[in-house]
């Protein structure tokens, strides 16, 4: 998990409730496994299954995954329940089995080794190992694979079923060979054949990317053919599949709009899991009507049916405000009995949408006590993670932080295949106040460092440099180890490469660069740039001496002349005119004539009217007598207060968006949160021009914005007296 630059300031519509991004939360779990054909003799032998992410099968969420299946009889026709396999055969009726295979040998009809392999696979689970280790039932596989063109579908179909009940493994090699059979004979199914064929494909855990292709161009061509069932069970297979093809979201979305309301609870999960997995976006009004829908049927919803809509709305990035609301009563009342995946994508998806609801984060913090020894290391990541984005402190939830820490501590052995997970851990650590100095060291050691440099999956290493700039700042006493420069250098150079690119050129931040310049009198006194690079986002940076007078800040070498020049000239900003009080309070004044050439008369604009007064520019700034005061007292100091200052005081101005705080709060988030903290900690002070109040000013006429920049910073100097 990284946090991404496009996390940091993401240039979104104002009035848009449906954005679309990239989550930093999101981890792909696709798998590409090879179904290379081999030759038809000595090809029948096991291979070593590929092991799942942490040695372990990913956990269902409180019900199966294909529960959905259930809900109607209609699924038998295109799924193959395993629950419902009989173990009618035992081991010595197996072995006489096998002994006919050496017996008949290459004289067996299709019908004979269907016969064989299904009474094969109605032996007992326990007893599978034994048949499947037999050399005669590699010569049974064989022989099929030598008449494979002489199976009719229903056959090829029992065949499969057979394999699915004797759990051969996924990347058996004649599996392929089965698998290019399927795909030649697609034109020829019907839809619930090709669906039944996906399924247990599904049920082997095989990657069948080519069946696939023609699954869904046979299915592009049938859509007259789907009612409900069909349509569910298609999504599953797009889910499971990892993909969808372009020509076939339209048509499905317009299908899955007009049956909509015909889903029930797991199916409407079973959707959402799908679109998740496949990572399939539908249209904005499309997933509203399907999460409608689903808050409609919520209370019958099983737990695992809600996180598959949590899911969704987290790829979707959808702030359906009565689902969150929901979840502030659902999630406490569920969390008791849910086991930690669930919690973990529940909280992971309130994370992702800025979503902050104490009900919902302290009853998942209340619950993970009690099965926190379930976590692995990826469940205690990216929790750390979430709760840390959320800004809940260590003091409100006393055992959360220490508990996860500890689970980090104990699965220290998955870091070496999954170093990621450790360094999302110890950045959501990091954004509550947290710098466990044994995990900090483990992370920045060369040989971590090394390991996740070279990850070809991941790019680490500026969650690395997050790291070590924090260390640098918030533990500088400590023994832990530091990036090299040359890292460093490197990565630094690529987030303002980065910035320059995107972050730079945002109009709100343009618009207080030039205001600012204006308001001290040239571009030598405000300087663009990253003061604190670990943190990955741009500050004005402007320096006043004792008395608040701007002084140059340093920069180019081409302004170094100028500023120079200029430095007995500087000034304490724009002169409070007749003129300007005039524009601010709508009267009329004598103009005054400036003496100074060096002060900057503001060029003054006629207010635009905001008729809109829903939209997030009819915002203005109101001219109470407090700004007036603050606009027009005088800049100069007495002596004892300005012994009482730096020299030098550094200003570090932040343009802030609405994606920096929790959804439509005034509390920051976590990296961000992080960032002002750090700041402080560097010898900054930190001047926010929030956009509940700077956005509004883009409108508005350019001597409120001087005035508005003049007071946030000379009168919040005052203050700190």
């Amino acid at each position: 998990m990284r946090i991404s630059e496009e996390e940091l300031s993401i240039n979104l519509p104002l009035n848009s409730a449906f954005r679309q991004q990239c989550s930093p939360c999101s981890i792909s779990t696709s798998r590409r496994l090879s179904s290379t054909k081999n030759t038809l003799l000595n090809t029948a032998s096991d291979r070593v299954a590929v092991p799942t992410p942490n040695g372990t099968k990913e956990p269902s969420v409180n019900s199966a995954p294909r529960a959905f299946q259930r809900c109607r009889p209609e699924y038998r026709n295109m799924t193959h329940d395993v629950s419902q396999c009989s173990s009618t055969v035992d081991l010595n009726e197996a072995f006489l089995v096998l002994h006919k295979v050496t017996v008949q040998k290459s004289n067996m009809e299709p019908s004979e080794i269907i016969n064989f392999l299904s009474k094969l696979g109605q032996i007992p689970q326990e007893q599978i190992v034994v048949v499947r280790g037999d050399k005669r039932f590699n010569m049974l596989l064989r022989y099929s694979v030598e008449i494979l063109p002489n199976f009719t579908t229903p056959q090829l179909l029992d065949a499969l079923m057979a394999f699915v009940n004797l759990s051969l493994p996924h990347s058996h090699s004649i599996l392929g060979l089965y698998e290019t059979e399927f795909c030649q004979r697609a034109c020829e199914m019907d839809l619930h054949e090709l669906l039944l064929v996906a399924d247990l494909w599904r049920c082997l855990g095989r990657a069948v990317p080519k069946y696939l292709e023609r699954l869904f161009d046979n299915v592009s061509r049938n859509f007259n053919q789907m009612g409900v069932p069909e349509l569910v069970q298609l999504f599953y297979i797009i889910g499971e599949g990892r993909r969808c093809p372009d020509t076939l979201v339209q048509p499905v979305e317009s299908l899955l709009m007009r049956h909509l309301n015909q889903l029930k609870p797991e199916e409407l999960g079973a959707v959402c899991l799908g679109l998740f997995k496949s990572q399939r976006s539908l249209s904005e009004r499309a997933t509203r009507r399907l999460v409608d829908r689903a808050l409609a049927v919520v209370e019958d919803m099983s737990d695992f049916g809600i996180v598959n809509v949590m899911k969704l709305m987290r790829f979707s990035y959808l702030d359906h405000l009565p689902w969150l609301e929901a979840m502030g009563s659902e999630v406490p009342r569920r969390a008791p009995k849910m086991e930690v995946q669930g919690l973990m994508h529940v909280i992971l998806a309130f994370s992702a949408l800025h979503y902050r609801d104490d009900r919902v984060l302290f009853a998942v913090a209340e619950r993970l006590t009690n099965v926190v020894s379930r976590c692995r290391s990826k469940d205690a990541a990216k929790m750390l993670w979430a709760f840390g984005t959320l800004g809940v402190l260590p003091n409100q939830c006393p055992n959360l932080y220490p508990c996860l820490t500890a689970i980090l501590r104990e699965r220290q052995a998955e870091f070496q295949r999954y170093p990621e997970h450790l360094l999302t851990a110890l950045l959501g650590l990091a954004f509550a106040g947290l710098f466990p100095e044994d995990l900090l060291s483990l992370a920045l050691s060369t040989e971590f460092v090394n390991r996740a440099s070279n990850s070809q999956e991941l790019e680490l290493r500026k969650d690395l440099f997050t790291l070590d700039g924090t260390v640098g700042l918030e533990l500088p006493e400590s023994t832990i180890p530091r990036l090299s420069l040359a890292i460093r250098e490197e990565v630094t150079k690529q987030l303002w490469d980065f910035a320059q690119s995107d972050i730079c050129q945002k109009p709100e931040v343009l618009e207080a660069e030039d205001v600012l310049r204006k308001l001290l009198g040239g571009e030598m006194f405000v300087r663009k740039h990253m003061i604190l690079p670990h943190l990955r986002s741009i500050d004005l940076e402007v320096h006043l001496d004792q008395n608040d007078q701007p002084i140059p800040v340093s920069s180019g070498p081409g302004q170094q002349n100028l500023a120079s020049q200029n430095l007995d000239a500087r000034i304490s900003g724009v002169t409070i005119t007749d003129d300007l009080l005039a524009q601010l309070t709508n009267t009329r004044k004598t103009p005054v004539q400036q003496s100074n050439k060096f002060l900057q008369k503001p060029e003054v604009h006629t207010v635009e009217p905001v008729r809109e007064r829903e939209s997030i520019f009819n915002v203005g700034i109101d001219l109470t007598d407090d700004l007036l005061m603050a606009l027009t007292k005088s800049r100069k100091r007495s002596p004892r207060l300005s012994d009482s200052k730096p020299s030098i005081q550094r200003l570090a101005v932040q343009v802030t968006h609405r994606n920096h705080y929790c959804y439509r709060t005034e509390q920051l988030l976590g990296l961000h949160a992080l960032k002002r903290r750090q700041l402080v900690l560097a010898g900054y002070r930190v001047v926010e021009l929030p956009h509940w109040e700077w956005f509004p000013l883009l409108r508005r006429s350019y001597a409120e914005k001087l005035a508005y920049l003049h007071c946030k910073i000379f009168s919040c100097s005052d203050s700190k007296k």
